[in-house]
């Protein structure tokens, strides 16, 4: 029984050596994955920082802490109240993008850094965006985004920690601050449509006055031209009147024939009330009876021709004084 007791002391002895020895390999073995770093404590104090890969502790004399994210990490904070230069209060939500580059900064200098960035850009946003007024601040985003990236990667940059990038999300003002840009934008559009209608109906006219100006122009150089036409026509016709009586070489009887016939012509129309016979028409009597007393006689001659003259005379005297006939004295 002795030798029982003292196998199965041993076989336990030698099960808390294996669990023993198990422990220790499973605490002295480590794997950092990649993008990730470890800090390594010898007795409480600093020793190494650990990349990526396999690395041995020292069991119970080495402790590695918490491992940290080296890759870019984006944190967006709550809506933030931020005071204007023109004492308005909006809401501003802030989105940080950061890196860890220096692990055991990050890990000594600074006890949470996330916290820190959130209350740094706080702070930092409310100095930037208190000196803009609410126009400035809505219509200036990248100014802002710019001021607070270059206050928090310098005051990071001590603690390990770039900040790359810092957005703003969003900006909101208050509700009756929206309401009133709301009607003001209205307002602007209602006056920009108003602006556009005008210069619509003012470029209508205009080009209606163009065209009808230009209409006006063509319709008188057409006129003009059917006015020299006409008047090269009717010049062609009493050229070729004059020609042809020309050529044909009219004798005085014939004329005063013709003169004769023109007459009653004159006194056509229902607006001639008065009528008066040229002095001419005694000279084309005269030479109408004077061509009918070369076939009469001489003697016969000059006494129709008299006798003619005198009638004539005495109604165109009468013709002059009434007005009532012009006709009847033609043919008289």
């Amino acid at each position: 029984m002795f030798q029982n007791g003292n196998g199965t002391a041993t076989g336990i002895v030698l099960a808390v050596l294996a669990i023993f020895v198990i422990v220790v390999l499973i605490r002295s073995v480590r794997i950092i994955p990649q993008a990730r770093a470890g800090i390594v404590e010898r007795l409480g104090k600093y020793q190494r920082t650990l990349g990526p890969g396999l690395t041995l502790l020292i069991p119970f004399v080495d402790r590695l802490l918490p491992l940290l994210d080296l890759r870019e990490t984006v944190v967006s904070f709550p809506p933030q109240p931020v005071i204007t230069e023109d004492n308005l209060v909006v809401s501003i939500d802030t989105v940080v993008y950061f890196q860890i580059t220096e692990p055991r900064a990050a890990t000594y200098e600074i006890a949470n850094y996330i916290q820190a960035v959130e209350q740094l850009t706080t702070t930092t946003l409310r100095n930037v965006v208190g000196g803009l007024n609410l126009e400035e601040a809505l219509t200036s985003r990248d100014q802002i985004n710019g001021q607070l990236r270059g206050v928090l990667d310098e005051a990071t940059g001590k603690w390990g920690i770039r900040v790359s990038r810092v957005e703003l999300k969003a900006i909101d003002p208050p509700l009756s601050i929206q309401d009133s840009m709301e009607k003001q934008m209205r307002a602007e559009r209602d006056r920009r449509a108003a602006i556009l209608t005008a210069e619509g109906t003012k470029q209508s006219q205009i080009l209606t006055a163009e065209g009808q100006r230009q209409a006006a122009i063509l319709a008188a150089e057409g006129d003009a031209k059917a006015a020299i036409l006409r008047a090269d026509g009717e010049a062609q016709a009493i050229q070729k009147v004059f020609d042809a009586i020309h050529a044909g070489r009219p004798d005085q009887e014939l004329l005063a024939y013709q003169y004769l016939q023109t007459l009653p012509k004159i006194a056509e129309g229902t607006a001639n009330t008065l009528w008066i016979i040229p002095s001419e028409v005694g000279d084309a009597l005269k030479g109408i009876g004077g061509a009918l007393g070369n076939f009469g006689g001489v003697g016969g001659a000059g006494a129709t021709s008299g006798a003619g003259a005198t009638g004539v005379a005495g109604n165109a005297g009468n013709a002059g004084t009434t007005g009532n006939n012009p006709a009847g004295s033609a043919n008289s």
